[in-house]
């Protein structure tokens, strides 16, 4: 019988079956003077008790605000101590946290908390060239007069700042923490008895890369789960710090990273408010870290610093890497010069909480640059056609399919976009093109919206890409598939060289002769400086097809 491309993630351990609120309550009880937050930029830090009293002063002051129970309550912030806080004590009365990109501008936020329907906000004063109270009140003018209530977001009733500031209309957040003096610890934990783990807990908006970003909805139990599972597999113990450059509005940051570390007694520790490379290392350094996230352009910008030698980052173990492929030569360097001899790669996405594969500590190298790893605990997988929905035989590629406690609830207020994307079965259908060996693990070869047909012939433009990456004069490559009145689609190559590098087409296209398909050799070559991206940072190929169309008069 064949094999076919299906596994099922086993384990002697079970889930927690807990809010998020009893599990760091229990995690403050085992390890009350642990450090449990480092802000580096702020110079904050907090044992596990001390993070619990400021989680109390937050909820009491949301509750004293009349906020309830599936409420939906935005962050607007780049990394900060305030952003767990917040995270947290939204989960202990049973808030919904709305994550907002710090890059959002007006549109993209009113769209994000008209479509959840938020009542109260949490906002920094500014982020770069971004002046937040003003868009705030640019937005919602209404909400700072005497009727409270702005015409385009009416269910909006309270915007609270971080900064120190007085902004009328506005609760500065030593406000809300005193706000909640005079309500009891009995109605507060009254209101966190009441909760249920399968309720929702967390709204995460997808990049939209077409139409308007989808809400993915989380509740306790996935993504506490996932946070733990997550550094179960990294070998985490209470006696891990852990630095988090990553952005705390996506899961990378406050699932695998927060939530990972509570559910561990672990440290987690936030070098700067966006990524700053010199800022990461420091933090390693003086903080003696032993695991630290990324995607490969961070571990890259930080392996490149002029002063990289000067760091001693020999308390490092482990880490993950995400969000892209990672070179061999990247992961060398990276075991040697980092001293990660234990770097993961995860793979994932917001609506299965995220992560539904990852490498284990022990996994082959080669394992470790080629594949996305094998599946999780509690986890099933499979790879499926697309065309008839049946499970693909081992080595041919399809669909990848997630199931298991990590499926998001759906997508918030939109059922149709939520069933074509769950089916009858709970299986999650992810839209990227994955092949599995006869290991378990698995190749993430493209997306299906990304697959080009070329005469007949399935091309993924990953599997094009990463040949092309080791061009020595090749930064980045993207390759999308265009109009061809011979051959339906023709493959289309974006190339970024490094810098000082010259290169012509027909060096890239001799480059490619005899090592792929000549099918595969890219037709069309366009040099550029940069990629179109969406705010979430990543490449907008659909904006890169309409462009190059654009500029071939003779493919419309």
């Amino acid at each position: 019988m064949t094999a076919v491309s299906y596994s099922c993630g086993t384990s002697s351990e079970p889930l927690i079956g807990q809010t998020i609120g009893d599990a760091f309550d229990d995690t403050v009880q085992q390890f009350p003077e642990n450090d449990a937050l480092i802000s580096c930029h702020q110079n904050i830090r907090l044992s596990y008790l001390q993070l619990q009293e400021e989680v109390h002063k937050c909820s009491k002051g949301f509750m004293s605000l009349g906020l309830k129970k599936g409420e939906r309550v935005g962050i607007w912030s780049p990394n900060c101590a305030e952003w767990l806080i917040t995270q947290i004590a939204t989960a202990k009365i049973g808030a919904i946290l709305v994550n907002i990109n710090p890059s959002y501008r007006l549109n993209e936020l009113e769209y994000a908390l008209s479509q959840s329907g938020c009542s109260m906000i949490v906002i920094a004063e500014q982020f770069r060239t971004s002046d937040y109270v003003s868009m705030i009140r640019e937005m919602v003018p209404g909400l700072f007069e005497s009727e409270g209530k702005g015409i385009k977001l009416p269910e909006l009733r309270e915007v609270i700042t971080l900064g120190k500031k007085e902004h009328p209309g506005m609760l500065k957040w030593d406000q809300l923490l005193e706000a909640g003096s005079d309500i009891k610890d009995l109605e507060l934990n009254e209101i966190q008895a009441s909760l249920s783990f399968d309720e929702a807990i967390n709204i995460q908006y997808t990049s939209g890369t077409t139409g308007y970003p989808k809400g993915a909805t989380l509740s306790h139990h996935n993504i506490l789960n996932n946070g733990h599972l997550v550094t179960e597999m990294m070998r985490f113990t209470d006696q891990d710090r852990l630095v988090v450059p990553v952005p705390l509005y996506h899961c990378f940051g406050m699932v695998m990273g927060n939530l990972g570390c509570i559910t561990h007694g672990a440290t987690v520790i936030y070098p700067s408010d966006s990524f700053e490379p010199s800022s990461v290392l420091e933090a390693v350094q003086n903080e003696k870290a032993t695991a630290l996230y990324g995607v490969p352009t961070m571990f890259l910008a930080e392996l490149n610093l002029p002063e990289f030698d000067r760091y001693d980052l020999s308390s490092l173990r482990t880490g993950i890497m995400a969000g892209a492929l990672c070179p061999a030569e990247l992961m060398k360097k990276i075991n040697k010069e980092m001293h990660l001899e234990e770097m993961e790669i995860a793979y994932g996405m917001t609506e299965t909480s995220p992560v539904s594969t990852q490498t284990r500590h022990d996994a082959p190298f080669d394992k470790r640059v080629s594949t996305v790893g094998r599946v999780m605990p509690h986890t099933e997988i499979k790879i499926i056609d697309p065309e008839t929905g049946q499970t693909t035989p081992i080595g041919n590629p399809g669909e990848l399919c997630t199931r298991g406690y990590c499926v998001m609830l759906g997508y918030w207020n939109n059922k149709g976009q939520t069933a074509s994307s769950i089916d009858d079965a709970r299986w999650m259908h992810t839209g990227d093109i994955a092949v599995m060996d006869e290991d378990g693990y698995v190749t993430i070869v493209g997306r299906i919206k990304d697959m080009i047909i070329r005469g007949g012939e399935n091309i993924y433009p990953k599997e094009i890409e990463e040949f092309l990456y080791k061009h020595p004069k090749i930064n980045e490559v993207q390759v999308i598939g265009i109009p061809s009145t011979k051959y339906g689609e023709e493959v289309c190559a974006w190339v970024q060289l490094k810098d000082g590098e010259v290169l012509e087409s027909k060096e890239i296209r001799s480059y490619c002769q005899g090592q792929i398909a000549h099918f595969k050799i890219p037709e069309h070559i366009r040099f550029v400086d940069s990629f179109p991206m969406t705010v979430t940072g990543k490449i907008r190929k659909i904006e890169m097809r309409d462009i190059t169309i654009n500029e071939m008069s003779n493919y419309v």
